[in-house]
């Protein structure tokens, strides 16, 4: 099992950021060519490694629920519970060990746990502009200028 993540993690870099989310969205929508392009020029490995720390270091600060007192409550320790297989599930689970299997379990974990009103793709946009914003804030140096 994943060691308990006690604080957030360093962001991800901002390129594996969108690849990651590229690859969850190509996914979703059964883009199977943009799919397997990302995964061949990222490498199954090194995808599945960007799925895990999507769900590590995006997905779990985002979802974490307190009592807004900074003190857990009910909801936080569901939500912490759900986040925890999530993870356990992306690293160890025997069919999850693909890049394919991470992306899909993102989506439905997104489906099921974060939406309410279906649009599985708008939670994702909003999560990876999260994502994003760390990554860049983490890692000045890849900002573009206009």
């Amino acid at each position: 099992m994943p060691e308990t993540i006690t604080m957030p993690l360093a962001p991800m870099e901002p390129n594996d950021v969108a690849d990651a989310f590229a690859y969850i969205r190509a996914r979703l929508v059964g883009d199977i060519d943009t799919a397997s392009a990302i995964a061949d020029n990222t490498g199954p490995e090194q995808l599945h490694r960007l799925l895990v720390d999507v769900a590590a270091r995006v997905f779990i600060p985002v979802t974490a629920a307190d009592n807004h007192d900074g003190e857990p409550c009910a909801h936080s320790f569901l939500a912490a519970a759900l986040e925890r297989l999530l993870l356990e599930l992306l690293c160890h689970g025997v069919c999850l060990n693909s890049p394919t299997g991470a992306a899909d379990t993102i989506t439905r974990f997104t489906d099921n746990i974060l939406t309410e009103d279906g649009d599985v793709a708008g939670v994702l946009r909003q999560l990876e502009a999260t994502g994003m914003r760390q990554a860049m804030a983490a890692h000045p140096a890849h900002r573009t200028t206009a």
